[in-house]
């Protein structure tokens, strides 16, 4: 109710009313049954602007440092992540991976709509990287189609560092569902998941018209780190 009434109610015409943004591809997404929207990462609105432009409720699977601020900032940030529909994940590898995933597949069983960034972070130049193979997992552990979704223009509302947006308009575009079945039980295979990662990271360069780099962009990330220091 509450995360309703933050999209259609306040934050929704808000958002939409200021950055008038565009979506193609509306027709993709099944009415009902669990799936999963596999979008690229431009921006920390990505997050905002995902869930507001699609008709059923999503979920996203957030690092759960954003639950854990004190003061009013951090009463802010874990209200606006509540209403935002994000889930709090511990994002520190081993047993808390595991446990990300059985928290996205638990959303996949109650037949609902689960947002993955297979990066795994936000692409720290507008180009798109190399996809993290736990998206393939839980398409085929959850057995469920995977939509991939381009999101247009975020990084030029709202570039990493900054703190307000900008205001201009933005787009989505939301391709056709991809259909995994064929490799269904065989979630084990290390080389079936970069397969699949790999199918869905080249549909979203096609529908996004970024540039690929088959690096992972965390590394990208920490190499830059360590250069300006």
């Amino acid at each position: 109710m509450f995360y309703w009434f933050m999209k259609n109610l306040i934050v929704g015409p808000i958002l939409r009313t200021a950055f008038r943004p565009w979506v193609t591809g509306h027709e993709h997404i099944p009415k009902t049954g669990g799936v999963i929207l596999a979008s690229n990462h431009l921006s920390f609105i990505d997050s905002v602007f995902l869930p507001l432009l699609i008709d059923r409720q999503v979920s996203f699977l957030a690092k759960s440092d954003y639950y854990t601020g004190t003061g009013f900032k951090g009463w802010i940030i874990k209200t606006f992540m509540k209403s935002a529909g994000m889930l709090p994940i511990d994002r520190s590898g081993g047993k808390a991976s595991e446990a990300s995933l059985q928290t996205g597949l638990g959303v996949l069983e109650r037949g609902e709509v689960l947002g993955i960034y297979p990066e795994g972070t936000r692409s720290p130049d507008a180009k798109l990287y190399r996809g993290r193979t736990g998206v393939a997992r839980m398409i085929l552990e959850g057995n469920v189609p995977v939509i991939p979704v381009a999101m247009i223009d975020t990084e030029k509302v709202m570039p990493i560092g900054k703190r307000l947006p900008k205001v201009r308009r933005i787009g989505m575009v939301i391709g056709e569902p991809l259909d995994f079945s064929r490799f269904h039980g065989m979630e084990g295979d290390r080389f079936i998941l970069r397969s699949i990662t790999d199918e869905i990271m080249y549909e979203l360069s096609r529908l996004s018209g970024q540039e690929y780099l088959d690096v992972y962009a965390t590394s990208v990330k920490e190499k830059r780190a360590s250069l300006s220091r």
